[in-house]
């Protein structure tokens, strides 16, 4: 066998998911075999998808000693740092690779993707642009654009690339499901047609036959077929559930780890530094409305919209999941605190700006020690209409209690329970938004929630739909229009198929 065959191997190994396989196989090769570069990008893109972006980072600057100007070394160590959120020293890297290489797709996407990641979306559209004019038929490109276009409002435009990326390959099941989110259906629509007919394809992966379930899952609900709409809509959590591996026990046990050491150590609140912008914190389960919140603040003036910053996930899971008792984390939060700031500076010169990450309800505590003059806004709406909007949608990120009845019920209830407890620790410090209030009685809870957030009264506040800044996450649509009582009560129309979630969150 040669190698070319070998690596097509890993290849297909590595499109499996068996990565530990392929990380034993290619570092034996990589060894006999030095001079083949594909085998330490191979290697390199393996501990990315395990997440040890470290020793990703360490093959690939111990292979640039022997080639420093290798454009696919660099791409992929500023694709290794563009993951663990390091995006200054990840542009960095990409930026030299295009002084190299000016037209390399590979890294125009990922630097692209990069300002989008850091809401700089006219360089972002502009690279995707770009890359596209060098060569308009990679999917990739053509989906992140339209992704790109979905979040700043332009839909019309986004549909148009949705659709080409079906072109080139009409099992691309995420434009799919894309453009179901975009279109309000009839009958009539020919997509359907064409989804039910794909959806029968045997040969489909079920990362696709999800990718359907969940577009099939809308498109019933657009036309009032309940029944068939919440068959797809389990269909896809039933699949994704199995691949996920997900345990609630972890998130239990990450839960009373973060009570334990807030209960047990003394923080102290790291001084402000001069100029530090003041951070709005929008949080709460997913889809209880920190999108629309986050709307209306940011019309205002004075306040930049950050959208669902990752930053400060990504730092206090790693630090949970070391040794934290021999740890000095006081210099630790610190060091958070310095890097979030610069990649705040790098999104805004504005002074006030919001983070609506909803999970980041799990580290108020070790937010009110970093940042001192934060604003926590804590959104909720009714348990089951969170729980049913959370098990509908398809979501990109890691939220993967959201594809079991029991998980969310179960999820819910530790979030509560913290909730509370951050509540008891911070009394008046945490604003309170009942997504119900703020839909029955908007200009008063909108009043209410500015003055909290130590902002002058703007009547632009009001007409938070005119909103022009990005939004990524599945409530684009809902966010840009003005307030409607409908989604209220979402639920009652699939009433009869949720009696088993209603009673998990009761008990």
């Amino acid at each position: 066998m040669n190698l070319k065959e070998k690596f097509q191997i890993l290849i297909n190994k590595l499109n499996l998911g068996n990565i530990d396989e392929v990380i034993f196989e290619a570092t034996i090769l990589n060894k006999k075999h030095p001079e083949q570069e594909v085998f330490y990008n191979l290697l390199s893109i393996a501990y990315q998808l395990k997440g040890d972006y470290e020793k990703s980072i360490d093959l690939l600057e111990n292979a640039l000693k022997k080639s420093k100007n290798n454009f696919n070394f660099l791409n992929n160590l500023g694709l290794s740092y563009f993951k663990k959120k390091d995006y200054i020293t990840a542009e960095q890297y990409f930026l030299k690779v295009l002084e190299i290489k000016p037209n390399y797709i590979n890294t125009l996407n990922n630097l692209a993707a990069l300002y989008e990641e850091i809401n700089h979306i006219e360089k972002s559209e502009n690279l995707f642009k770009k890359s596209i004019s060098i060569n308009s038929e990679v999917i990739e490109t053509n989906y992140n654009l339209a992704s790109l276009l979905q979040s700043i409002g332009k839909f019309e435009e986004a549909k148009i690339y949705y659709k080409k990326t079906l072109k080139l390959d009409e099992n691309f099941t995420k434009s799919d499901r894309s453009l179901a989110m975009l279109e309000k259906y009839n009958p009539d629509n020919d997509h359907i047609r064409i989804m039910e007919k794909k959806i029968k394809d045997k040969k489909l992966h079920k990362n696709n036959i999800i990718d359907l379930s969940f577009a099939l899952g809308k498109v019933y609900e657009d036309l009032k077929d309940y029944e068939k709409s919440f068959f797809y809509t389990e269909k896809a959590n039933k699949l994704k559930k199995s691949l996920s591996n997900y345990n609630i026990e972890n998130d239990k046990e990450l839960f009373k780890k973060i009570k334990n050491f807030y209960k047990n150590n003394t923080l102290h609140q790291i001084p402000l530094i001069q100029n530090e912008k003041k951070i709005i914190f929008i949080l709460g389960m997913p889809r209880t409305g920190t999108s629309l919140v986050e709307q209306i603040i940011s019309n205002h003036s004075e306040v930049y919209g950050g959208g669902e910053i990752p930053l400060l996930a990504n730092y206090f899971q790693k630090f949970f999941n070391q040794d934290i008792n021999k740890k000095d984390f006081n210099d630790i939060f610190n060091k958070f605190k310095n890097n979030y700031l610069n990649i705040l500076n790098k999104m805004t010169d504005n002074n006030v700006i919001t983070d609506k990450a909803p999970l980041n309800f799990r580290w108020i505590g070790f937010i009110k020690s970093i940042f001192p003059n934060s604003i926590i806004i804590h959104c909720s709406r009714d348990s089951l209409e969170t729980s049913w909007s959370i098990y509908k949608n398809e979501f990109e990120g890691g939220i993967f209690f959201a594809n079991d009845i029991k998980d969310i019920a179960n999820y819910y209830k530790i979030y509560e329970n913290l909730i509370n407890f951050w509540k008891e620790n911070f009394k008046n410090q945490i604003f309170d938004v009942k997504y119900e209030d703020l839909i029955n009685d908007p200009e008063q809870k909108i009043k209410e929630l500015i003055k909290f957030c130590g902002l002058n009264w703007q009547k632009d506040c009001l007409e938070f739909y005119k909103n022009k800044k990005i939004i990524k996450t599945v409530s684009f649509n809902q966010a840009r229009k003005p307030i409607y009582k409908d989604s209220i009560k979402g639920s009652l129309n699939f009433k009869k198929y949720l009696k088993n979630l209603d009673l998990a969150l009761k008990n």
